[in-house]
């Protein structure tokens, strides 16, 4: 089966790419540096003649208001676009937990339109929505940041190893279209300011964390239900716990 994987030199993309080939799967990997540019267009008829399907994980250059909505409204509609010509019969896109509940930031307003794209386009899709990868521990820090202390919420997040999330990618991608969403998270909750204090005292960053009620994440006001799965709803969990993969970050 061709798949094409849009963002595939990226942290889940590279990973999502090297699971698909090893399953036996021919891969397009779609990103501006292998000549394939979503924005642009550039190489998009190319690489989708002959596709089965098409995952989505690219992600914006930029976090800012319009930059951001102008990628994902440009990104997607051409994809789209080209998905139609081709005959693609599965669009698979990679979301965020809570993205219909965190329209305040405009990151997330950006991704509510990505998905509006394609749930308008007529091309049987699937969306994964991920809560936030152990990865982003560091940038959340950073966006947070006043001097030497952390302002952060302690509302609850259940993050997820990139690894557990490119394995669902794969599975959404050999599978059969949802034509709706589903939910993946990690195996544990933590309040955000927490984990983010455990990983900055695993990496000796002397940064102090300081818990607000009232601090933003990428301009949204959080609150206990806000970066966790939807109550009553029932996510496909993780298994890399967050205190394994610190481990592993920080060894040697």
């Amino acid at each position: 089966m061709k798949v094409v994987v849009i963002g595939g030199t990226g942290l889940i993309g590279s990973k999502l790419v090297a699971r698909l080939q090893s399953a036996g799967h021919e891969v397009v990997v779609g990103a501006p540096n292998t000549g394939v540019n979503t924005i642009t267009g550039e190489g998009l008829d190319a690489a989708l003649t002959g596709a089965r399907v098409v995952v989505d994980v690219a992600n914006s250059p930029s976090f800012e208001d319009s930059a951001v909505m102008e990628f994902f409204r440009t990104s997607g509609r051409n994809l789209l676009d080209a998905e139609a010509k081709a005959g693609v019969r599965h669009h698979v896109a990679l979301s965020v937990v809570g993205t219909e509940r965190l329209q305040a930031s405009g990151y997330f307003r950006a991704k509510q339109a990505q998905e509006d794209l394609i749930k308008a386009s007529g091309i049987p899709y699937t969306i994964v929505h991920s809560t936030q990868f152990f990865e982003f521990a560091r940038g959340i820090a950073q966006s947070a940041t006043v001097g030497d202390a952390v302002h952060l919420s302690p509302a609850w997040i259940q993050p997820i190893s990139s690894d557990d999330v490119a394995d669902a990618m794969f599975d959404a991608a050999v599978g059969e279209p949802l034509d709706g969403t589903m939910e993946i998270a990690g195996p544990e909750q933590f309040r955000l300011s927490g984990l983010v204090g455990d990983y900055l005292a695993a990496k000796k960053d002397a940064r102090r964390v300081i818990e607000d009620d009232s601090a933003l994440y990428f301009g949204a006001r959080l609150d206990d239900a806000t970066l966790v799965p939807a109550s009553g709803s029932t996510p496909r969990l993780g298994k890399v716990t967050f205190r394994s993969w610190l481990t592993t970050q920080t060894a040697g």
